[in-house]
């Protein structure tokens, strides 16, 4: 499958990396920090059969500079270079901006920079800016100046406010409580409704929302007094991308809740290896009819990115054996994906 458009791949460039390794880490969310490059990215896209990628900084943002002027120039500088890659590669590269969070002053000012004169294509939140959750009380500047330009919002998972438990790596597990947090805060703040312009995009199929959707209406219900309806509306309202999430487990319980239109394709990459992207991509193209891979893969957000359906890019051409290689690839992920399905009694 060609044409995808990525919203969910992140961009770890060098000056960021070495910031973070003299500050003392060296792993997000329980992942030693991967190597990237911009070869490397459009390597995997011509892999994965991805035209577009929307890059965004993962986990930690700018969260683990504890001055807030440094984090805002840190910021900056990341924009700046997410809106050189978008200039440089058209078409292949967008990119969402990064916001230095907690600081909501702080944040509204670059949001406004990026998306006014930068052409970001939305900003990243994380769920929880040291240990304050999106949907918090106080937060209104930020959201009137996204709900204003009709910005996306990219909600990307963090390490919880809590000690990790040994053995359970925060990636796998607790990122996925983390945006169920933010995603439930948001809902019962009144965020969604008070700011309807604001597009917000889940991580990873929205963590636990689509499984724990109902049990949650009741308890927000129970605690506002408002139609539990209502409430899985709001829930509703958001977009969800598939980055880790195209299992056959997963897959029917996000396409049962979410709306037709709002299933984003992401891989997640370099986080996620090549491999995870293939395997997830192979789940997608396996468990799905073909009207909506198609909607998944590029339709859905060509809608929410008009940027990305008015400017068609074309495949590029690579060398024979460079195609055949990852046609090799594909093939291996795809029988890798039937092999490792659990079996039915």
């Amino acid at each position: 499958m060609t044409g995808r458009i990525d919203v969910h791949q992140h961009s770890v460039p060098p000056f960021y990396r070495d910031l973070l390794a003299r500050t003392g880490i060296a792993e997000a969310g329980g992942r030693a920090l991967p190597d990237w490059s911009t070869g490397a990215a459009l390597e995997l896209m011509d892999l994965l059969g991805i035209t577009t990628a929307l890059l965004s900084v993962s986990t930690p943002g700018t969260g683990f500079l504890t001055d807030p002027s440094e984090a805002a120039a840190l910021a900056r500088r990341l924009n700046d270079h997410g809106a050189t890659l978008t200039a440089e590669h058209p078409g292949r590269f967008g990119h969402f901006a990064t916001l230095p969070m907690p600081d909501l002053a702080a944040s509204a000012e670059e949001a406004r920079r990026a998306l006014d004169e930068l052409g970001a294509d939305g900003v990243t939140l994380l769920a929880n800016n040291q240990g304050t959750y999106l949907g918090a009380d106080g937060q209104d500047p930020l959201w009137r100046t996204l709900d204003e330009r009709g910005a996306v919002v990219f909600v990307h998972p963090a390490e919880l406010p809590a000690p990790a438990v040994e053995h359970i790596p925060p990636f796998a597990a607790d990122f996925l409580l983390d945006t169920t947090r933010a995603t439930y805060l948001l809902v019962r703040s009144g965020i969604v409704r008070t700011y309807p312009h604001i597009r917000f995009i889940l991580s990873h199929a929205g963590g636990f929302v689509p499984y724990a959707s109902h049990r949650m209406a009741v308890a927000i219900a129970a605690g506002t007094g408002r139609s539990p309806l209502d409430v899985l509306d709001d829930f509703r309202s958001f977009y969800f991308d598939t980055a880790l999430s195209s299992s056959p487990a997963a897959l029917p319980t996000l396409l049962a809740f979410a709306r037709p239109e709002r299933v984003l394709f992401g891989s997640d990459w370099p986080f996620a290896p090549a491999v995870a992207g293939q395997y997830f991509a192979s789940g997608l193209d396996t468990c799905l009819d073909q009207a909506t891979v198609k909607a998944v893969n590029h339709a859905n957000a060509a809608a929410l990115f008009p940027r990305l359906a008015a400017t068609p890019t074309p495949a590029p051409v690579r060398p024979l054996p460079y195609r055949l290689r990852q046609s090799a690839q594909r093939a291996a992920a795809r029988l890798l994906f039937r092999l490792v399905q659990p079996g039915t009694e």
